[in-house]
């Protein structure tokens, strides 16, 4: 992704949901200090992905954020303004997100990435995405069910400092991605510039 393809999707994400994703924001978490079920992303939904860590000696999980379909309904009721960002979290069963801090070998925790991505392509995941620029890299790799997309994952390093890990369960296409990551205001290692640079459908992958 060249840099002006990277600034125009940003700041498509500023201008068109920079109010929905501050309002989406605070009703995460004014319903986090709610009880119930359907707070954290369900472990039996068809789209949860099995992750591995990009290894403790060289990494810092500084966040790790499970979200549920009841939060996400909730969120979604709180946003007035944007029909847009509003359907892409009704959308949405569970949001797993996980960003570390590289501390020790950046082309360990590459390699780490690497490995998680074939074993997720081993068990059915589909890749859609694949970039590697020296040690940055990002992976996009979608779940079917029934010709319909369950699950998303993404896995994202700047190659120096961060590196980002995103399993989204629902009926989510890749080109709302960025969305998703805009509305949640999750922009590690740049995550929110994944994005495939034209839609493909599933039998043009195979």
């Amino acid at each position: 992704m060249s840099r002006s393809e990277s600034s125009g999707i940003r700041s498509w994400a500023g201008r068109g949901l920079a109010g929905a994703r501050a309002t989406a924001l605070s009703a995460l978490a004014s319903a986090l200090l709610l009880g119930g079920c359907g707070l954290t992303a369900p472990r039996g939904n068809a789209g949860f992905a099995d992750l591995d860590s990009l290894g403790m000696n060289d990494t810092d999980r500084v966040l790790a954020l499970s979200i549920g379909p009841a939060l996400l309904r909730f969120a979604a009721r709180h946003v007035e303004d944007d029909p847009e960002t509003r359907a892409l979290l009704r959308s949405l069963d569970g949001v797993r997100i996980r960003i570390y801090e590289i501390e020790g070998d950046p082309a360990r925790v590459a390699a780490r990435m690497d490995d998680m991505s074939r074993k997720l392509a081993g068990t059915g995941w589909e890749r859609v995405l694949l970039v590697r620029q020296a040690q940055e890299q990002a992976h996009m790799l979608v779940r079917f069910d029934d010709d319909r997309i369950c699950g998303m994952t993404v896995l994202v390093s700047d190659g120096d400092e961060e590196a980002v890990v995103i399993n989204l369960m629902g009926d989510i296409q890749p080109q709302q991605f960025g969305g998703v990551m805009a509305a949640l205001d999750v922009d590690a290692a740049g995550v929110v510039d994944v994005e495939p640079r034209e839609s493909k459908d599933r039998d043009q992958q195979s």
